[in-house]
């Protein structure tokens, strides 16, 4: 038996398996459950048919097969193999495939059975990636629908698992216990005077000069690891060896990270949050933890995504310490102060939330799911983001009525971005399916920093791009073909059609087919193009323009000649402000970029009046002659739908009547032809003509807009949005009034605001009765003296009102 910490739950795993479809394993790093536990699985597990391991990233599926490889005593391809993008290494005898994300949601796509396959294995389910979501939420539905002799085993170091436990009631919970030595963690906030890459670095060498072993720093992305790196090699003696660790290293560099130092040296090795999990760094003892990572929140209104750093979690810290135990006692350093760690969230935020879900629906499509409700989740896909993914799928003509077309099943069983997928789908002949997968490829996997012009990368012969693009080719059954940049910017607008970019003023500064800004550095030569098409956008946080990371200069005219329909011509009449008159256009344009208009000389009167809406759409809605009557009527509405809700009162808050200027303006719009007759238009008689008599009949009657008092004079009751409506009326002409008058069925009773003879206020009540009971007295004193020439009579409520002095009575 193995010394490894989750040896001694391997008989209640296996177990659980063969009673329970759902295995939940909560183990700690270093337990072994990535690197120990599958090959026990396989041996012991009695598992019909082959294993499949997921790991989400490809580095970690990488060295967990090689890893348990070397346990065999075999090359990676034999019992134990692996698939992930661009490169695969299983035999006919393989029984043990350690595969990638996407990699398992094509497995599933093409086999919904998954023919052949006794247990899924999720590793680090913790991460929480979307693919991982996914790929439970189609499991589950494979197991209900297809396959019940299905095993899941969902296995992390830090399960939510209250969370998994609510989704999966009947799945056995088994913990183990976690790394053999013990951490000291150690809290350190960063001085405020010194900048991140230099406090970093210090502490670092600090810690380097106080403690043997070799050291793994945590830091939040590529670009602090190389600055930290630079402010290291100052600092550490020829004995330490700094190595870099991040996803798009090349594959030397990154087993230079994971092997063991030479004799005589340690190593510092700098990663990004690739390392927290399923990776065996050899060696280390020593853990500096930035306690921050760069996450991709997607913005659903721009269809861009932005990188923020934030605090890492709890659950990240307790993993990045985790990494210090593994072969002796080890040390962790955070780099903030005790208060903020305990102050971070428990669990990292899920990337279903805050991700572009375009690939998610195009896959759920596939799987014939139009409802993603119908599936099992742990958290729902949002319903902005889902709105998004539909609105791309659609104008790259992949969705239509919620289904896939057939020409977004083409795009489906590629598995790829569906942008990419769109771009590859529509390459026709050899040369242009070789140049759209080379195109791919580097869109996948684009050059770290520098040269933001893709015809610049594009001439480069790159190993990994070539060996992805030469897949792909493969995966449209294409061989042979040369790479031909005459057909890059045709290709592009096929799928970044929206991200068509026109110079605009400022150096540096464009605007986008969809109306969004975008910037290149002001010392770009990309500066020089008027037009270019930007596939790689990275939404910055500090500017609402997007960053243009990658480009390609356009030839518009030739563009448009070879793709026709990127181009819309259309007739607009556009509101003048400078000269107050409306003015008609003929426009060629892509999106929201115009690239020439002409002028019409007579629009015709349903022209000029969709321009008339537009203006007053973008203007708001005092472009139009709202008179006292016109404002009145509009809250009278307004306060109809409050009192009387059983009626279907029109809404007149200035959303509702700015989208539905065409049902209750236009039809009052005969005969006008300029912004002069828009002004002289009758507001009120719109508003009234938009409602049925029998609802006009009522509002008179309920919510009227005069009071007749007892002398019978007309006077205008006052209505307010928020406040009670009003009657200002003199005193006397309320005599013989008893009560207070009601409006609304009785409902709602006037604010009366009595006035002297000479129209000033002096009283208001929401009480006639006990006003004349009260009060009045007061008031009857006073007035008595002011103005003796009119009546104050000791019973006003049973008195014949009056306008007159006493001399008329």
């Amino acid at each position: 038996m193995s010394s490894l910490p989750v040896a001694a739950v391997l008989p209640d795993i296996l177990a659980a398996l063969q009673s329970a479809s759902q295995v939940l394993l909560s183990a700690p790093t270093g337990a072994g459950k990535s690197t120990w536990l599958p090959l026990q699985l396989l041996q012991q597990g009695d598992i019909r048919g082959r294993i499949l391991l997921l790991e989400p990233r490809r580095l970690a599926a990488r060295n967990v097969a090689q890893r348990l490889a070397e346990i065999l005593n075999e090359q990676p391809g034999e019992t134990v193999g692996y698939r992930m993008r661009a490169e695969t290494c299983v035999g006919p005898n393989t029984r043990l495939e350690v595969v990638t994300e996407g990699i398992l949601t094509r497995l599933i796509q093409n086999d919904p059975e998954l023919s052949g396959v006794g247990l899924v294995i999720l590793d680090e389910f913790h991460e929480r990636s979307l693919q991982a979501d996914l790929a439970l939420a189609l499991l589950l539905d494979v197991q209900q629908g297809l396959r019940d002799d299905l095993k899941l085993l969902i296995m992390s170091a830090t399960l939510d698992n209250d969370r998994l436990q609510a989704l999966l009631p009947d799945a056995p919970t088994i913990v183990s216990a976690g790394r053999a030595f013990p951490v000291d963690q150690r809290y350190q906030a960063l001085p405020t005077h010194l900048r991140f890459d230099e406090a970093v670095a210090q502490a670092t060498a600090e810690l380097l000069r106080s403690e043997t072993g070799s050291l793994l720093l945590f830091l939040p992305g590529v670009g602090e690891i190389q600055r930290v790196q630079e402010q290291l090699a100052s600092r550490v003696g020829s004995d330490t060896l700094l190595c870099p660790l991040y996803g798009a290293l090349p594959l030397s560099e990154q087993r230079k990270a994971i092997l063991p130092a030479p004799a005589g040296q340690r190593k510092v090795v700098l990663a990004t949050n690739i390392a927290e999990t399923s990776l065996t760094i050899e060696g280390i003892r020593l853990v500096v933890d930035s306690a921050q990572e760069r996450v991709a929140r997607f913005d659903a209104r721009s269809g861009l995504t932005r990188l923020i750093t934030q605090r890492v979690s709890v659950a990240s810290m307790t993993q990045r310490a985790g990494r210090a135990g593994r072969l002796e006692p080890g040390i962790c350093l955070h780099l903030l102060g005790k208060e903020q760690a305990e102050r971070a969230a428990a669990q990292s935020s899920p990337e279903i939330r805050h991700s572009d879900l375009s690939g998610l629906l195009m896959e759920l499509l596939q799987w014939g799911c139009q409802d993603p409700a119908q599936l099992s989740w742990l958290d729902m896909p949002p319903a902005a983001n889902l709105a998004a993914a539909r609105k791309l799928l659609s104008q790259l003509q992949a969705l239509e009525d919620e289904r896939l077309t057939p020409f977004g099943m083409k795009m489906a069983a590629l598995g790829n971005d569906p942008r990419l997928a769109a771009m590859l789908v529509r390459a026709q002949g050899v040369d242009e399916i070789a140049t759209a997968a080379k195109l791919a490829a580097i869109l996948e996997e684009p050059p770290r920093a520098g040269n933001s012009d893709l015809s610049a990368a594009f001439s480069r012969d790159q190993a990994n791009w070539q060996q992805r693009a030469r897949q792909l080719a493969r995966r449209l059954k294409s061989n042979g073909g040369e790479p031909d940049s005459a057909a890059l910017a045709e290709l592009l607008a096929s799928a970044f059609a929206d991200r068509i970019a026109r110079r605009r003023g400022q150096q540096g500064r464009y605007q986008l087919a969809n109306g969004m800004g975008a910037t290149l550095d002001a010392d770009d030569a990309l500066n020089r193009h008027e037009w270019l098409v930007a596939p790689l956008l990275l939404q910055g946080s500090q500017s609402p323009d997007a960053r243009i990371l990658l480009a390609l200069p356009l030839d518009i005219e030739a563009l448009v000649a070879r793709c026709p329909q990127l181009l819309q011509q259309s007739d607009t009449v556009e509101w003048d402000d400078a000269q107050g008159t409306l003015k008609a256009f003929r426009r060629r344009q892509i999106g929201q970029l115009t690239l020439s208009a002409q002028p019409l000389a007579k629009p015709s009167e349903a022209e000029l009046h969709q321009a008339m809406l537009n203006g007053i759409r973008d203007k708001g809605l005092r472009v139009l002659n709202w008179t006292a009557d016109a404002e009145q009527l509009r809250l009278r509405l307004h306060c109809a739908a409050k009192w009387l809700p059983e009626n279907d009162w029109p809404a007149v808050d200035d959303a509702s009547l700015l989208d539905n200027l065409e049902q209750w303006l236009l039809p009052q719009m005969g005969g006008i032809r300029s912004l002069r007759d828009l002004k002289a238009l009758d507001v009120t008689q719109a508003l009234q003509n938009a409602m049925p008599w029998s609802l006009r009949q009522r509002l008179d009657s309920e919510l009227p807009g005069h009071y007749t008092v007892p002398t019978g004079s007309r006077i205008a009751i006052r209505y307010h949005e928020d406040n009670p409506p009003a009657l200002a009326v003199r005193m006397q002409e309320m005599f013989g009034e008893a009560t207070t008058p009601t409006i609304a069925q009785g409902r709602v009773a006037l604010v009366l605001e009595l006035l002297s003879p000479a129209q000033r206020p002096l009283q208001i009540t929401r009480d006639l009765s006990a006003f004349w009971a009260g009060a009045y007295r007061e008031v009857q004193k006073e007035m008595k003296g002011r103005y003796p020439k009119h009546v104050w009579p000791d019973d006003p409520a049973n008195t014949a009102p009056t306008r007159r002095t006493k001399k008329y009575s």
